[in-house]
Order: C-alpha cells, then sequence, then structure tokens
C-alpha cells in the first residue's frame, strides 16, 4: 500500500485484503458488543433501528426503561412501554435515522420513581451513507494533461469522511482513498498525459472511532462508470523548414530523390507512377542567382522553429539528418508523401500536393516551394498513438494529415500564396476513450507572395514604447530596434473616454473605434482631455506580431477662457466663462477661496459641479456669499480618464462683493448741525476681516448755493456730523464704501426750520421812514417786516400790512414823527416761517435824526 496524505494508491490483491479485514473488525466487534450487553439495537434498512430488552435488562427496583439517542443536533429519548399481561418484557421500540453515515450513541437508561434515570449500556452503531447524486470529471485548467477536476453531488443529511476513487489506468487497476473534497471538488494532478481512464467509480466512506476500535461502512456505487482521457502532451522542437525548388523535379533527380526519400516511413504515403518522358528532366539549381529564400535543395534554410518544451540539446547541428543517397525510388520498392505529375488515391491526407498538373491554366505559376516539418516525441510518459497536421491558408483548412508515432517528418508542397499556419499536435486515441490531441500552440504562421517570397509571423512585442506630445493634439510614437528584421510597423489608437459620456455630452470624434496608423509614428487629431490606449505592432507583409504593453495617454484639459465676474448683490455674483471648441472633459468644478471667520482659516473649496455640454459658453450663479469680502473663484474642467485630470488652476478671477447698506437711525439737528447715526447687518456682522474701508454721509440741498455736502468717517464709527445751513430741504445717504464697489442706504430726507435774520439794523431813520438792513442765515424765501408803535394812540390803532421782501434791505415808511417803533423781520422758506428777529427804531421830529440800535 502507498499512502500519500489520505490518499493511497494500490494493487487489486492489497485493496481486497484491507476491506475485508476491515469488514472483518466490524462484524467482530458488533459480535461482542451484542454478546456482551444483553441490550440489542438492530439496524435494518440502513437506517431504521429496532432497540429491545432482555431478560437481564429488566430489574425489581427499576420502574421506567428508555433509551437515550444522541449524535444529530438534537437528543431523542425513547420510553418502553409496560409490558402486556403476561409477558415480561415490553415491545422493542424503533428509531428511525435522519442522518446517513453518522455514528448514533444508543444508551440504555433505567430509573423509579425516586431517582432519576441513567445510562448503563451504550451501543455505538453506524449507519450506512448514501450513494453520490452525480459525478463528474473534467480537465484541470492549468494542466489538462496530468491534471483533472473530480466533483461530486452528495445527498443532504449524508455524511462521509473519505472517498474511495477506483478506476483503470489502461489495463491496470488502480484506487485511492481521497478526503479533500472541497464544496464536493478537488483537483488530481497526478495522472498520466495521454492515458485512457476508464470505470471510474466514486465510493463514499464514512468512518468512526470509538473505545479505539474503527467503525467503517461504505456507500453504494450507483453511478455509471466514468471514462476520461487526459490531453497528451505536445509535439517537442517542431520545426519548419522552406525550400525554394528552380523547377518542378523529375523522379530520376537526385537532389529530390534524397528528400522524397527522407519520409519513406510516413503513415500517410503515395505511391510513386511512371513519370511521362516529356518531364523527365533533371533539376536546375542556380543558387548565384537565387535570393536567400531560394537555394538549392541541398542546401535548405530553416525557417525557425516551435518549441513546446525546452530541448536538452543546445547544439546548433540539425535536430536530423541530412538524407543522403541519390538513387530514385521505383515503383515497387519506395513510397513518398511528395508531388508526383500522376498518382493515386489523390484526396488521402497527409500531403497538399494534389495538385492536377495543367500547364495552360495558370498564367502566372507559383515557383515550386516544398514545406518540410519535422519534430520529436512528446515528454514522457506519454500516451500517445500519432501525429497529426494541420495546414490553413487565410483560415480555411487545406490539409489535414494524421502520422503514426515513430513518424517525426511531414513534407508538402505549397501551391497558392497566401497566409499559412501550420499545426502539429500529439494524437492519443488508443482505448475506449474519446480521441484527444495535444492543446499547447506547436505551430507557425508565415505568408507566401504570389512571387513566391515568404515573410514569417513576427512574433516579437514591440519594446519600450513610449510617447511623447508634441501639442495638446500630436503625439509622436517611438520604441526600440527589434532585434528581427521586419518591413513594417502598426500603431493602434483608441480612446478610452469616448464612449463614456452620453450622445449629448460627447465631444470627441476621433479614434472612438479602434484606428490603425500604418504611414507614420505621428499621432494626430487627438482631443485635449481626452484618454487614449496606444499598441504599437510588428508587421511582416499581412502578418502581425503580437501588440506592445498597452501605452495610456493622459491630455490635459485645455481649461477655461474669458472668466468673468457679475455682481447681482452684496451676496450674489454671476460667474461667465467660455471653453475651446476642442476639448473634451466630463465636468466643471467651481471653487471658491475666501477668509471663514467661524474657523479662522482659508481654503478652497468646491462649491458646484456642472456637468459638461456642448455650449461653449457657461454661467453659473454663485449665492450665499459674504458683503464686502474678498473671494476668489476658479473653474477647473475634470477629465473622464482614470484617474482624473483636472485643469487648469489659473483660471482665477479675484473679486470684493459689494457692501450692504447701511440703515440711518436717527438724524437730529441743532445750532447748525446735524447729527446722523446708522446701522449695518445685525448684531453677529463681524467687519474686522470685512473690506469695507470707510462710511461716506451725504446730504443734498434742495436749493441751497452748495448742493451737496459730505463727510467720511471710518469704518469702526457709526455716526457723523455735518454742518448745513437751515431752511432747506435734505436728502440723506450714508454709503458703505469698499475698494471698488458702493452700496448706499434708503434716502432720508429731512426739512430744517429757517432761521431768524441775522446782524438787523436800522439806518436812516427820518420823521416818517426807516431803513432796516440785515445778514441772510440759509436759505429764505423771502422776508417779513412788520413795524409796531411803542405807545398807541388813535392813529397808531390802524393796522399796518405786513411788508414782504426778498431783499435783505429794506425801508419802512409811513411812520409817525417823534414815534418809536419795535419792528420785526421773520425769514419764511418752504411755507415755514422763523422765529423773528426784533428791533426798536425811532423817527425824528422835523428837525432832529437819531439812529437806535437794535436791542
Amino acid at each position: 500500500m502507498r499512502d500519500a496524505g489520505d490518499q493511497f494508491d494500490s494493487r487489486p490483491n492489497m485493496s481486497s485484503a484491507l476491506r475485508w479485514v476491515s469488514s472483518l473488525c466490524f462484524i467482530i466487534t458488533v459480535i461482542i458488543t451484542q454478546d456482551a450487553a444483553p441490550f440489542q439495537v438492530a439496524l435494518q434498512d440502513d437506517r431504521r433501528m429496532l432497540l429491545s430488552l432482555d431478560a437481564d435488562d429488566v430489574r425489581p427496583d427499576v420502574s421506567v426503561y428508555s433509551v437515550r439517542v444522541s449524535g444529530e443536533p438534537h437528543t431523542h429519548t425513547l420510553l418502553f412501554t409496560r409490558p402486556a399481561d403476561g409477558q415480561t418484557l415490553p415491545h422493542p421500540l424503533q428509531f428511525n435515522a435522519s442522518y446517513h453515515g453518522l455514528c448514533y450513541s444508543i444508551s440504555l437508561m433505567l430509573g423509579n420513581d425516586s431517582r432519576a434515570s441513567r445510562a448503563v449500556r451504550t451501543v455505538p452503531v453506524l449507519t450506512k451513507p448514501l450513494p453520490l447524486d452525480s459525478v463528474e470529471i473534467s480537465d484541470y485548467g492549468p494542466a489538462p494533461e496530468t491534471g483533472v477536476v473530480f466533483q461530486i453531488r452528495s445527498p443532504d443529511r449524508n455524511i462521509y469522511t473519505r472517498v474511495n476513487i477506483s478506476y483503470m489506468e489502461g489495463r491496470q487497476p488502480r484506487y485511492m482513498l481521497y478526503k479533500d473534497f472541497f464544496k464536493g471538488k478537488t483537483v488530481f494532478k497526478h495522472w498520466l498525459s495521454g492515458t485512457c481512464y476508464t470505470n471510474i467509480s466514486f465510493q463514499l466512506v464514512s468512518e468512526a472511532t470509538v473505545n479505539r476500535s474503527t467503525l467503517v461502512s461504505h456507500s453504494d456505487v450507483t453511478h455509471e462508470p466514468l471514462r476520461h482521457r487526459t490531453v497528451p502532451n505536445p509535439p517537442l522542437n517542431v520545426s519548419l523548414k522552406i525550400i525554394h525548388l528552380s523547377s518542378r523535379g523529375a523522379s530520376g533527380s537526385d537532389l529530390h530523390a534524397a528528400v522524397l526519400k527522407a519520409s519513406h516511413n510516413a503513415s500517410v504515403l503515395r505511391r510513386a507512377r511512371d513519370i511521362p518522358a516529356a518531364e523527365e528532366q533533371e533539376e536546375e539549381v542556380n543558387g548565384e542567382e537565387m535570393s536567400i529564400t531560394q537555394m538549392p535543395l541541398n542546401e535548405s534554410v530553416t525557417i525557425y522553429s516551435s518549441t513546446a518544451e525546452p530541448a536538452p540539446d543546445n547544439s546548433t547541428e540539425p535536430l536530423w539528418a541530412e538524407p543522403t543517397g541519390s538513387s530514385a525510388p521505383t515503383e515497387e520498392e519506395e513510397f513518398v508523401n511528395a508531388l508526383m505529375p500522376e498518382y493515386e488515391d489523390s484526396n488521402e491526407p497527409g500531403s497538399a500536393m494534389d495538385v492536377t498538373f495543367e500547364a495552360n491554366v495558370m498564367l502566372t505559376p507559383l515557383p515550386p516551394i516544398l514545406l518540410e516539418l519535422r519534430w520529436l516525441p512528446p515528454r514522457p510518459p506519454t500516451a500517445f498513438d500519432g501525429f497529426n497536421i494541420y495546414i490553413y491558408r487565410d483560415g480555411n483548412s487545406t490539409e489535414t494529415a494524421t502520422v503514426d508515432e515513430n513518424t517525426h517528418e511531414f513534407f508538402t508542397e505549397l501551391s497558392e500564396a497566401g497566409t499559412y499556419s501550420v499545426h502539429v499536435t500529439t494524437l492519443s486515441s488508443s482505448g475506449d476513450c474519446e480521441a484527444r490531441e495535444s492543446s499547447a500552440d506547436t505551430g507557425f504562421t508565415f505568408y507566401l507572395s504570389p512571387a513566391g517570397e515568404w515573410m514569417e509571423q513576427p512574433l516579437e512585442r514591440p519594446q519600450e514604447v513610449s510617447v511623447k506630445m508634441l501639442d495638446s493634439s500630436t503625439a509622436a510614437v517611438s520604441w526600440a530596434p527589434s532585434r528581427h528584421r521586419y518591413n513594417g510597423s502598426l500603431i493602434s489608437v483608441l480612446s478610452l473616454t469616448c464612449l463614456r459620456p452620453s450622445i449629448s455630452q460627447r465631444m470627441e470624434n476621433t479614434y472612438c473605434s479602434e484606428e490603425n496608423i500604418t504611414s507614420d509614428i505621428i499621432i494626430s487629431s487627438l482631443t485635449p482631455g481626452a484618454q487614449y490606449r496606444v499598441l504599437v505592432y510588428h508587421t511582416n507583409g499581412p502578418l502581425v506580431s503580437p501588440p506592445s504593453e498597452p501605452i495610456i495617454i493622459d491630455i490635459e484639459p485645455t481649461g477655461v477662457r474669458d472668466l468673468v465676474v457679475y455682481p447681482l448683490s452684496p451676496s450674489a455674483v454671476i460667474l461667465s466663462w467660455r471653453r475651446p471648441y476642442n476639448v473634451a472633459f466630463r465636468k466643471y468644478i467651481l471653487q471658491t477661496f475666501f477668509f471663514n471667520s467661524a474657523t479662522q482659516t482659508s481654503q478652497w473649496s468646491t462649491y458646484y459641479e456642472i456637468a459638461s455640454t456642448a455650449s461653449v459658453i457657461a454661467s453659473v450663479r454663485v449665492t450665499d456669499l459674504l458683503p464686502a469680502w474678498f473671494y476668489q473663484f476658479r473653474v477647473t474642467m475634470e477629465t473622464w480618464s482614470e484617474p482624473a485630470l483636472v485643469c487648469c488652476d489659473a483660471s482665477t478671477v479675484s473679486f470684493v462683493t459689494a457692501p450692504e447698506a447701511p440703515h440711518i437711525s436717527t438724524v437730529e439737528y441743532s445750532h447748525g448741525t446735524l447729527f446722523v447715526r446708522w446701522t449695518y447687518g445685525d448684531l453677529f456682522t463681524d467687519l474686522s476681516h470685512s473690506r469695507l474701508l470707510h462710511w461716506q454721509l451725504t446730504a443734498e440741498a434742495k436749493k441751497s448755493a452748495r448742493r451737496r455736502y459730505s463727510i467720511h468717517v471710518t469704518r469702526n464709527m457709526m455716526k457723523a456730523s455735518l454742518a448745513l445751513p437751515p431752511g432747506d430741504i435734505y436728502n440723506l445717504t450714508v454709503s458703505a464704501c469698499t475698494e471698488t464697489s458702493r452700496n448706499t442706504s434708503a434716502p432720508h430726507i429731512i426739512k430744517l426750520e429757517p432761521a431768524p435774520p441775522k446782524s438787523l439794523y436800522a439806518v436812516n431813520a427820518t420823521d416818517a421812514a426807516v431803513t432796516l438792513l440785515w445778514t441772510e442765515d440759509g436759505v429764505v424765501d423771502f422776508y417779513q417786516i412788520v413795524c409796531r408803535p411803542l405807545r398807541v394812540n388813535r392813529e397808531s390803532k390802524k393796522a399796518r400790512e405786513p411788508l414782504l421782501t426778498a431783499a435783505r434791505v429794506v425801508t419802512v415808511s409811513g411812520l409817525q414823527p417823534s414815534s418809536s417803533y419795535n419792528c420785526s423781520v421773520i425769514s419764511s422758506s418752504y411755507s415755514s416761517a422763523s422765529e423773528p428777529a426784533f428791533i426798536t427804531v425811532s423817527t425824528s421830529g422835523e428837525d432832529s435824526f437819531h439812529t437806535l440800535r437794535c436791542r
């Protein structure tokens, strides 16, 4: 027996002996248990347990007999009924097990009315596991040559510890005990490549250890036996030769015969026929005038080789011996798979040289070209029966041949131009399993031009690819020189961002699908803000190499232009900008920068994000700004690429918001001076970091000679005084001023009462008249002059009409000689009269004159 962990592989006699010993131990254990204990437990139908008492179990001090069944998640207790009249033993109990493959502990419990039941005997019982519902065998993807995946599906509540896997390896029986089934699946990696495994069956095994004894139970095998063949290993050191022949040689040519003789042991053969006398010409070989691909037959050039696994021999010598001998094969002695003008069984596989010779059909026939394939057997151990050769031209199968396991070469003539794919696979078909071929790529691809020139498939990826941006829409691609010489290159460009936005947001119109550039290494018509994937290929005619590592180009967007701020109010503005037409981006990001008085910090923060549209002009309204505050606004573009690019920080504009309008709270006028107080904002308004510079108090007069009066006050004071002439109507305003703007309060209209005249004098008094003069104070529409005598007589009782004048000098006449008068002058403005100004005047007699000064 060979044990590897929990699996082993055994010969049939050893496995039979093991199972016989395990069964015998189990039978002996059950017999000993049953003989030693009268309490009987019988397992019927693999799950029904019959529990019965013996006469030795009955005791006079016991009144309650029960059985405790444990092992399942819940413990079950069964009571024996009292025996019927005339019987000493109760009827047996029956318990149906819910789990298969589980070890149950059956305990006999004895008790009475005065004490609790206790276990006196325990019998272990292992139920039989159920057979599997289904079994599947599949290839192990990483190594299908030696690995398989076993997947089994077991019924519910079916418990097993191992799986016994038996199978036939060819004609040898094998057995394995496996326990590493995770969720019913396991991988076995030690089968032989290309071998047919039959009669594969799976049996569940349940094991339990009780009192140093092992109980074992096996399930039945009900599924159909399976079969599986592993994938054979591929052939080694597959090599290909292209031989250019100057003309179709006759069977008598020594060189041609040597090549044909080398494949005499192929399984698909052509029998040589008589060659017409007209075609019995020697092959013309002119090595001096041929190109490197058109050499004499005995100097054929190996184009390239495909090695599925490295060969141990690193010698530069050919992998096969050069054909020797010059005798031509005869009809009776030799078989070849080369092209003859006439041959039998032209539809048999093994050769592509089945074109009927018609001299007048091909106007420009392809020069004769011979294809040679050689290989070595696959790496042992591999069970195989032969090799398959597949030849495809332009994607269509042109030839399929099968040779036996002893043939390691194949020859055919290529008669048409095109792209050829040649593959050699190992075939394994013996036994009852389905035939399989090796899966590793052991093939070649080359192009054959109509002129007979061949070009090999480029296998080397372009290395050290780099892309340098020349400007925002043009890039140059470069890469390291190749070790091989190829006749061209191809640059593939694909936009990774073109199809991400919706149609309404899509701004790109180039490289939305993969586009190839072959004429230049310059990529043009790129869109700023887009992301591109660039691949570079080597080309050899129509053949293309594997792609280079992808290069991702992230082009920065252009950013916005003409960013302008339009104020709306102290707390709102409108931002407007333009973008270039040729740019691709996902969204605009509007950010603001200002001093936050709450956190005492200044930082950029995102205010708004605007999805991109086809419009070239965009605008947004910004609200909730602080009045008289310094702000910076920045509008950037974010691209669709991953990771996203953001550009450009230079798209920034500074702005100081307008202040709020002050509110005039109190206005007082006294002694020619106007006192004004006002408020700004609310109780929480902080002017310490505000851009408010000063206040301006302005009074607009209606009639005054000086129409405008103003005064500037620092921002920390919200009061001011202003000297204004009386008697006029004034429009009062208070303006909050910053370096760029101001905001004015609502106008406050005030009417000042006129002031009485100043410096009132009486001059030039005569016996009947007196002249009064004064100075004006403020704005006066007219003056009212009234003179009343100090002594009242009959003549003075006559009321004198007031004298109205706009002048500041007036002569009052009609006075009585040698009389004293009390004269008053009142200023009048906007229908308002001032307090009177008084003066006492006296008229002279006929011979006297005096002047009294204003008291």
